[in-house]
């Protein structure tokens, strides 16, 4: 049977439409969630990618409990935003301290105990206050990268005895799928290309290195944690590979 244009355009529109929404069943209820772009486990690409072009579209002063800092907002050319806080000046420092953080309302401002995260962001705040040097880039990267409404459905699942590897790969995303060159081109923007890393993850170091940052050392970020963080702690030791102490 001969296909018309019009009849091959709307398959490959039925097609395209299948492909974007997935339909998840989890015990008696649905969950949508859109999937994500494909992963390449965190390797280095095989092919070289150019380097996001940032732009510095604001900055100002920013009293904190912590001292005072600059708040910087970046952009690059897909409307991609990192907001960067800097301590003193941080380029006068053979390898200043610097803490990429990644956003989470839930830990962040509400003060969630499912995560550490706001304790790691008061930790590196203080650390980086006493040192009178440094920079905290602060990214748009909820839930490891898959998104607000995607991480409270992740949320869902752990209540029903998931961890938060599990949960997310339920959804149909990588345990963790954010990527670093962002923050990469801030540091390069903020003239820093050799820096100590404010981090447990070692994925976090090997990337800024392939984007070109040296990371000369990694500081650990503990804080001190309640026995309710302890399955999620486990679960980034052991499935992500973050060195803890447990």
């Amino acid at each position: 049977m001969a296909v018309t244009s019009a009849g091959l355009h709307w398959e490959k529109v039925g097609t395209a439409l299948a492909q974007c929404l997935s339909l998840c069943k989890v015990g008696a209820q649905a969950v949508v969630y859109f999937p994500s772009p494909p992963y390449n486990g965190g390797m280095a690409k095989t092919k070289p990618t150019k380097r996001p072009r940032l732009r510095k579209l604001a900055e100002a002063r920013l009293p904190t409990r912590f001292g005072f800092f600059r708040v910087l907002g970046f952009e690059n050319t897909r409307r991609d935003w990192l907001v960067a806080l800097v301590k003193g000046n941080p380029r006068r420092r053979a390898a200043p301290l610097v803490r990429i953080h990644s956003q989470c309302l839930t830990g962040d401002v509400f003060a969630s105990a499912r995560c550490d995260c706001r304790a790691q962001l008061e930790l590196a705040l203080a650390r980086i206050g006493r040192e009178g040097a440094g920079v905290i880039l602060y990214e748009p990267e909820e839930g490891r990268g898959i998104g607000l409404i995607n991480k409270l459905m992740a949320y869902q699942l752990q209540d029903r005895g998931m961890d938060t590897v599990e949960a997310n790969q339920r959804l149909g995303f990588p345990a963790d799928r954010r990527g670093y060159a962002l923050s990469a081109a801030a540091l390069r923007a903020l003239g820093l290309t050799r820096i100590r890393l404010l981090s447990n993850n070692p994925d976090k170091v090997a990337a800024l290195e392939r984007a070109g940052i040296r990371v000369v050392e990694r500081v650990p970020c503990q804080p001190a944690a309640s026995r309710t963080l302890r399955g999620y702690l486990r679960a980034k030791k052991e499935k992500l590979g973050h060195l803890l102490k447990l």
